[in-house]
């Protein structure tokens, strides 16, 4: 299934390409990278230079799909992944 708007929520997101559009700490802003690690409450993106562990809450997050670019709301996100995942069912 490809992965849109409308199911990346419910798609691991590890392995990603990610932008950090907007954020609570201004510093992470402009940051982009490849999603390395998440968690329920965090994501570590990996950049050229380094890791970065980033709170969802409060972020805004542009995820590059194929050609697509993808605005997601890092609240949206909150949750255990294989919590997201069952959702779909639901």
């Amino acid at each position: 299934m490809k992965i849109n708007r409308k199911n990346l929520l419910y798609h691991e997101i590890i392995g990603l390409e990610v932008c950090i559009i907007k954020h609570l700490d201004p510093s992470l802003e402009g940051k982009c990278g490849r999603i390395f690690y998440e968690t329920k409450n965090t994501i570590v993106l990996e950049t050229d230079k380094d890791k970065l562990k980033i709170l969802k809450k409060g972020a805004v997050l542009e995820f590059r799909v194929d050609s697509e670019k993808i605005i997601i709301l890092g609240d949206e996100l909150i949750g255990r992944p294989e919590d997201r995942a069952k959702n779909i069912l639901k």
